[in-house]
């Protein structure tokens, strides 16, 4: 399995080498990674370079991808990852701490059959200080948007061929020939289309060899829930209900 983790990434300087540091220390490190900087203005491309340099040990690539969108950069960076040879994808964001054991519990699932696979996504605590009701809260939102996004009329199609699930696109992995046969991540910027809920539908026509695991599991900011409020991040992820004026909360 040749397994490649692409981590799109718009002015991360303050949270990146966090997610960089998370991977270096997967207890699989046979993965390859592919940074890829959206336009930064900050010291973003900066700081992985830096990082590449300290871990020489850790196959990472930084390539740029100057049309400003996450799904535009989340599918440079894996069809980059195709050209190199990639057989299987992985994806995660740049404000996000995967598990130790993410990348082996990515492996398991392939190995199980999957062709694309989730898990929960949970607070990271070092970003914040979080009350214990805080903690809870971004799990409770993911599930109110999963909950509406199972009944939202462009989820449900006879041409499906299994259900909806909410596969977040900072916690997803898919397999290589799949990405290209479903068309990828729509090249979009976040605020015009979820992308991964929009390739979890291409895939949905295509198969049903895709699940939910709950040892894959991501790390993610709470950035967008304190800047949106629980109304608003709840909005949000319910197909842009909500739209701040500032979508890139830093």
């Amino acid at each position: 399995m040749n397994l490649w983790v692409t981590v799109p990434a718009y002015n991360e300087e303050r949270l990146i080498g966090g997610t960089l540091r998370r991977l270096a220390e997967q207890t699989d490190r046979d993965f390859r990674l592919v940074v890829v900087d959206n336009g930064s203005t900050d010291a973003t491309a900066k700081i992985v370079r830096e990082f590449a340099d300290r871990h020489p040990g850790l196959a990472l690539r930084l390539v740029t991808e100057p049309r400003k969108g996450t799904g535009a950069a989340a599918d440079t960076g894996m069809r980059y990852a195709i050209e190199q040879g990639a057989t299987h994808l992985a994806r995660t964001d740049a404000d996000c701490l995967p598990h130790p054991g993410w990348v082996a519990a990515v492996k398991r699932a392939f190995a199980e059959g999957l062709q694309m696979v989730s898990g929960p996504l949970r607070p990271r605590t070092d970003e914040f200080r979080l009350k214990l009701w805080e903690r809870r809260i971004l799990p409770a939102v993911l599930e109110t948007a999963a909950f509406v996004g199972r009944l939202r009329p462009g989820n449900q199609d006879p041409a499906y061929l299994g259900p909806y699930l909410m596969m977040p696109g900072c916690n997803l992995a898919i397999d290589a020939t799949l990405y290209e046969r479903a068309g990828g991540f729509p090249r979009t910027a976040i605020e015009e289309v979820h992308e991964d809920r929009a390739l979890v539908n291409r895939v949905r026509r295509i198969t049903t060899a895709y699940g939910l695991r709950k040892d894959v599991v991501v790390y993610g900011s709470v950035r967008r829930l304190r800047a949106y409020g629980l109304l608003g991040t709840i909005a949000w992820y319910a197909d842009h209900r909500y739209t701040p004026g500032v979508v890139d909360v830093r």
